[in-house]
């Protein structure tokens, strides 16, 4: 297919990206035709697939509200994807203040797109890294520059530990994430899970035998809560997401929602 002009040189354009396959679920523009096919192997076999990303950007929305009354006006965005509605730097401003975002992702795509879409706004960064290399993260000079690591903040992996696997150890780069940062930060997981959901399974399997570069592995309520090591959950603990202090209202859509949610305070 012919590269548009807003894809970098580096971009396989002839390969799925997950970036750019939730890009497509949440019914943004900034995906190529192979994501569209992939995204719609999974909504064959998980068809509520789009209003669970839904439902995963409400869960965002809500807690990153519940930190900003809390005080925390710094959050570390850990692959935060191609810049959509509803991104951690607007919900934080709607709260007032001079809240401080710094986004990391290793997408070439949602790192030029969140640089153009942000160019101009000194309160929020992009770094170009992987998340799975803490070390490389936080010591990098920008992050040393734009967030005071001194100071509580709030990190978020917001659907992105289930392309890591058990064996790059997620646990402990939660861990690594938490000890640089002071007693009072929060770390926010949410996380894919197939239990009770068999279509949740299936989908797993397409991303695990399609040509997506990142495998997926689905964890369970106990898998999810180890992610926190010894932080302290905040109620109501690792739950279905649209559980997860839910809006006045709202009521609790889709019992079987395959993902989980929690946040931790250290």
């Amino acid at each position: 297919m012919e590269r548009p002009a807003w894809a970098p040189d580096e971009v396989d354009i002839n390969r799925p990206s997950v970036a750019r396959v939730y890009d497509y679920y949440l019914g943004g523009s900034h995906n190529f035709e192979v994501d569209r096919r992939f995204a719609t192997q999974v909504l064959d076999v998980l068809p509520e697939m789009a209003a669970v990303a839904r439902q995963n950007r409400a869960f965002l929305r809500r807690v990153v509200h519940l930190l900003r009354e809390q005080g925390i006006d710094q959050f570390l965005d850990l692959g935060s994807g191609i810049p959509t509605a509803g991104n951690v730097h607007e919900i934080a401003a709607g709260i007032g203040g001079e809240p401080r975002v710094l986004y990391v992702d290793n997408d070439p795509i949602a790192v030029s797109h969140s640089r153009a879409l942000l160019s101009g706004d000194d309160r929020t960064e992009v770094l170009a890294a992987d998340l799975t290399d803490p070390r490389a993260v936080l010591e990098a000079p920008l992050t040393r520059r734009h967030l005071d690591l001194d100071r509580p903040l709030a990190v978020l992996l917001v659907s992105v530990l289930h392309f890591v696997g058990d064996e790059q150890c997620p646990d402990e780069i939660v861990r690594t994430y938490m000890d640089a940062v002071p007693p009072g930060s929060h770390v926010v997981i949410s996380h894919a899970s197939d239990a009770g959901h068999s279509g949740a399974t299936d989908a797993q399997t397409v991303y695990n035998r399609g040509r997506s570069p990142n495998a997926m592995r689905m964890r369970d309520v106990a898998e999810v809560e180890a992610l926190f090591g010894d932080l302290t959950l905040l109620d109501p603990g690792v739950v279905r997401i649209p559980q997860w202090r839910p809006e006045p209202g709202a009521g609790t859509t889709m019992e079987n929602y395959p993902g989980l949610a929690g946040v931790a305070r250290s």
